[in-house]
């Protein structure tokens, strides 16, 4: 009975035990090699110069397409039949599909963004209702950092199919300001203070040139547009630098910036 006992322990270590080991250590030497090749393959890509954007997304991609091969052939180890699980894992495949119609939409979307490039790492866009930078082109998804530092995290489908504006593109972007001057100014002086302003700033681009033109004759101001260029990442500090500048130089010209005025009529 006792040797019974151990041929049934034995019987069992044998049937199921080994094949549990053999799973594991597979998973375990698969996992490894997964991991060398990855940093392979980011190497290869790194010295072939590719661009940021598309190795994250190949690597994500050769990533999971690896892990999922090494499960099939952990399944495999086990024992169990893998090409009936092949065609169980097709019509689960199918049905998860139909429901999943979206995360599929989200990775035909990533997939064009990495063909047409509308954006890439480090360009600042605005889709979607969201302005930011954008940190990571993911599978499913796209990061943005907006100018607040927060995460954005918006679907590659909707990003692909629908509008994208890129300020980094192009390597310049035009800064749209107001500023409005009292009605006994003269044009010529005011725009000449103005227009020293943005060439005297470092980071406002001489080409295109910086523009000052009257814009509007409002209720109380003569507005001028005041539009310089720069390079994005100087966006906020040229833009937040035109207005004190401006007005220090005019204080220091003498030209009055007007502000709301009372009327109080006596009877």
């Amino acid at each position: 009975m006792e040797n019974l006992s151990m041929e049934s322990i034995m019987g069992y270590v044998e049937t199921y035990g080994i094949p549990v080991l053999k799973a594991i250590l597979v998973y375990i030497i698969g996992s490894f090699i997964i991991k060398k090749l990855v940093g392979i393959l980011r190497k290869v890509m790194a010295k072939g110069s590719y661009d940021e954007s598309l190795q994250k997304f190949l690597m994500n991609l050769v990533s999971w397409a690896l892990k999922i091969f090494l499960i099939i052939t952990v399944i495999g180890t086990l024992g169990i039949e893998t090409t009936s699980l092949a065609a169980v894992i097709a019509a689960a495949g199918l049905a998860v599909g139909l429901a999943l119609q979206g995360s599929l939409s989200n990775f035909a979307g990533g997939v064009l963004i990495m063909i047409f490039k509308p954006y890439k790492i480090g360009d600042l866009v605005e889709a979607q209702g969201v302005l930011g930078v954008v940190k990571e082109i993911e599978i499913f998804t796209t990061k943005l950092v907006s100018p607040d530092n927060k995460l954005l995290i918006v679907p590659n489908g909707a990003m692909a199919n629908g509008n994208i504006v890129n300020y980094t593109a192009e390597g310049k972007i035009r800064v749209d300001t107001v500023i409005g001057v009292d009605y006994a100014s003269d044009i010529k002086q005011t725009k000449d203070v103005l227009l020293e302003v943005l060439t005297s700033n470092p980071l406002v681009l001489q080409d295109p040139a910086p523009s000052v033109n009257v814009m509007e004759l409002a209720d109380s101001s003569v507005n001028f547009a005041v539009r310089p260029f720069c390079k994005p990442e100087h966006y906020w500090d040229v833009y937040f630098g035109t207005y004190e500048n401006c007005k220090i130089a005019l204080d220091k010209a003498g030209i009055e910036i007007p502000y709301p005025h009372e009327v109080q009529i006596n009877k």
